[in-house]
């Protein structure tokens, strides 16, 4: 990141890092001043590496790494989560949907959701290891995100088991609750045809219920025309989320890869603010970003594609009538 996203993360984490009862040294005896803090925090969560190896590079003990990292976590959750939030106008929300429209074609979509798998390396004889194991035999914990055209995330849940599938993490969402009581995605609809208004909705891929705010691509090996143009523009749509997902673990690789007997009190923190994290330097115009190449957009290699049978009907013919509006019919 440029020095001047740093520096503004700094600003975030001072006062608590700072404080009285707080007190980091280098294994010399020499005072770490703040940026030196964060500088080692970050290092730990974009390294993946253990703690004593990133110890060992900044000339501190181990044990000084995880205290001084774990005040980073509570820093960023306290003063960055604003960098995580859903759309609050109506301006904001337009331009969305007109960045949205933009890739493929798509209107009045207003993000696209995915999910990936935090794995991690459990000891066999804890009691509930095996509320852990997902469809891969892999303990892990899930992260759900809605992402924005620019690769924001602008909703995230996380610290759930891997053992539930994407549809079963999304029901027991608040985005969920509050997108079937009507208070998400009940913006400005627009007109299809005579007969038929466009609601907002997000895109999410096959393991997501078709429900009337989160389309999915139609199912089987033989598509009309329509249909298989919307998936088309469906998939290039949603790649987003996954290109947010891969960008966020490459980042941030103590989140990637197997992580050693972690605290699953404590993970879902950690999560987050690697999720606020990469917002930041979106949000700060980051051109270091960009300078980055994303080697692949599949965040959960080994895993394969869950499909989830359950079909509105009212959200299906909305499909249809969105699939035909596509191709001009």
């Amino acid at each position: 990141m440029s020095r001047r996203t740093f520096d503004y993360i700094c600003s975030l984490a001072e006062v608590h890092m700072q404080a009285k009862s707080a007190h980091y040294v280098f294994s010399s005896g020499k005072p770490m001043s703040l940026h030196e803090q964060v500088a080692l925090a970050m290092r730990r969560l974009s390294s993946g590496n253990s703690l004593i190896s990133v110890g060992d590079s900044f000339g501190a003990h181990h044990s000084t790494v995880s205290q001084v990292t774990w005040r980073f976590i509570e820093a960023i959750e306290e003063k960055g989560l604003h960098h995580i939030r859903w759309p609050s106008t109506e301006e904001d929300m337009t331009e969305i949907k007109s960045k949205f429209e933009r890739i493929q074609g798509l209107p009045n979509c207003c993000g696209a959701i995915d999910a990936t798998h935090i794995t991690m390396m459990l000891s066999s004889s804890e009691q509930t290891a095996d509320v852990w194991l997902d469809q891969n035999k892999n303990h892990s914990m899930v992260l759900q995100a809605v992402v924005d055209p620019d690769m924001r995330f602008r909703d995230v849940v996380t610290g759930l088991p891997g053992k539930l599938n994407e549809n079963s993490v999304l029901q027991s969402s608040t985005l969920f609750k509050l997108c079937e009581k009507g208070e998400r995605l009940n913006g400005n609809k627009m007109k299809l045809s005579e007969e038929t208004e466009l609601r907002e909705y997000i895109v999410g891929d096959s393991g997501y219920a078709l429900l009337p705010w989160l389309l999915t691509p139609h199912q089987g090996k033989e598509l009309s025309e329509s249909k298989a143009e919307f998936n088309k523009r469906h998939l290039a749509t949603r790649i987003v989320a996954q290109r947010a997902l891969a960008r966020l673990k490459e980042v941030w690789k103590m989140i990637h890869g197997m992580m050693w007997r972690p605290d699953k009190h404590k993970l879902p923190r950690f999560i987050l603010v690697c999720c606020i994290l990469h917002n930041i330097v979106i949000d700060m115009e980051d051109d270091v970003l960009d300078e980055l190449p994303l080697s692949s957009h599949h965040h959960d290699l080994g895993y394969g594609q869950e499909v989830c049978e359950s079909v509105d009907k009212t959200a299906s013919v909305l499909r249809d009538n969105l699939s035909l509006h596509l191709t001009g019919r």
